[in-house]
This record gives C-alpha cells, structure tokens and sequence, in this order.
C-alpha cells in the first residue's frame, strides 16, 4: 500500500533561477542619481552658480527625463525579472557602444555621486585675479548707434555702468554721479591701500565662461582696507583718478556697509 502511493507523488517542480540584469539596474540607477542630482541643484538654488536663468530650463527638462528613463529603465528590470520566472534563462541586452559599456556606465555613475556631495561655491578675488577684471562686456552684445543717459545713476548696477562705458568711455562725463552697488573686494596688485576694486562676476551662459568686472573704490582717510572678498554695499560719487596709467572712474566719499553674499551673486 504505502509502496503504490509513492509511485503516484510527482516530483515538486525546482524553483526557476532568476538571473537579475545587473546592468539594467545600473542604468537605471545612473539615471536617478543624474536626476536627484539636478533636483538637489535646483531646490538648493545652487543652479544659480551654475548656470544663465535664461539656460535653466535646459537643467529642468534634463531631470525630467533623467527621471523618467530611470523609472522606465527599472520598470523593465522588473518586467524581466517577472519574464524569468516563468519562461527562465536571462535576456540578451547586448548592444555596440562607443566604449566599453562598463567604462561609460562608471563615468556617469562616478559623475552623478560628486554632483551629489560637491557643493558649489561663487568664484572669489582670486579666480577674478586670475581672469583678469574687465572693463569690456561681452563682445557679442551689440552696440546702440545713440547714446542718451537715462535714469538715476545710483540705480545702476555694476555692469550697468560698465556697460555705460563701454558706450561712452569718457570718464569726465560722470563725475559727480551718484552711486549705489554692491559687490566683493579684490585688492589689485599694486594698488595703494586706500583703494579697491568692488567686483562682480557677469555670466553669459555658464560658470565656464564668466567673466570679472569691477570699479575702483577710493576709501575716506583712516578707513581700514575691507577684507578680499567681503561683500559690501557700496554708496559715494564718480571721481576721475589716473590708475595703472589710465584715466578711469574712481567710487570717491566711499560709504561701506557689509552685506551678506546674494542668492545670486553673479550678474547677467
């Protein structure tokens, strides 16, 4: 009897092996991180040290559709998980790339991890030493054919008035104006200490191509030299001074006040 129930047992089906497409879910797993990275750029407001407003819209569209090809790229992990463990045996993804598909996976993986846990900083006096301060907006932006000042002056910012100058560069048209900016010091090699350049950076497109533009700023006798890189508002009058052997606008009666570094410290 108990030998004819044994003959009638089948024997249980062996679990199916599920081979996990590890490659798809580093993929997918890239892409999430490229996305909460643009997403921790953007909630931060660190995009600002980074790019133009005017080529955001470029970020935002990229962590849409980083997002979206992550989560559709783990959808199909789990579509072929599930497509295993019925029919078992993996699935083919191979496909011809440029590079090895390990390399370029690591590169974008090893991107997306430092885009993460660095921390953007605006440039300061020395990267504007080293760029070299301007007194010249970007070529490319066209000149009117009238120049008619409107306006107060104490209104303008920095780049306003370079970019007034740059329309008319004749210092002795502006003395006496009133002024208003605000920006952080660079000490210039070579300059007395009770002068200074109130400096900010312009940006075009993106960090890579930012410039430096700044304007001298005499200080009241017995006014200690601010600190480089202390951000400071800036109120006095245009006076003309001879410096680096060129006749050029000096901030005269200087007024400092310390301010806190703007959101946006850069300029557009």
């Amino acid at each position: 009897m108990t030998s004819s129930i044994r003959s009638r047992r089948r024997p249980l089906p062996s679990p199916r092996r599920v081979s996990l497409p590890w490659q798809a879910i580093i993929d997918g797993l890239m892409l999430l991180l490229w996305a909460a990275m643009l997403l921790r750029f953007t909630v931060t407001g660190q995009i600002y040290l980074l790019l133009h407003p005017d080529y955001m819209w470029l970020s935002h569209m990229a962590m849409v559709l980083t997002f979206g090809m992550g989560m559709g790229r783990m959808w199909q992990v789990w579509q072929v998980v599930r497509l295993q463990q019925r029919q078992g045996g993996p699935r083919s993804q191979e496909h011809i790339a440029l590079l090895p598909r390990r390399v370029s996976t690591g590169l974008l993986l090893a991107v997306a991890v430092f885009g993460l846990i660095y921390t953007p900083r605006p440039f300061t006096s020395e990267t504007a030493l080293q760029r070299g301060i301007t007194e010249v907006l970007s070529q490319t932006r066209s000149r009117p054919q009238r120049f008619v000042l409107s306006g107060a002056s104490e209104d303008r910012t920095i780049v306003d008035w370079i970019r007034t100058l740059n329309v008319y560069p004749e210092p002795e048209a502006y003395a006496g104006q009133a002024v208003n900016v605000s920006g952080f010091v660079t000490h210039m090699p070579g300059w007395p200490d009770n002068l200074f350049m109130i400096t900010r950076f312009v940006l075009t497109c993106c960090a890579a191509d930012a410039y430096p533009v700044g304007l001298p700023v005499e200080l009241p006798p017995g006014t200690p030299r601010p600190a480089p890189d202390t951000w400071l508002e800036v109120t006095g009058r245009m006076t003309t001074q001879t410096l680096d052997n060129k006749r050029q606008l000096v901030i005269g009666e200087a007024a400092l006040t310390e301010i806190p570094q703007p959101r946006t410290p850069y300029e557009y």
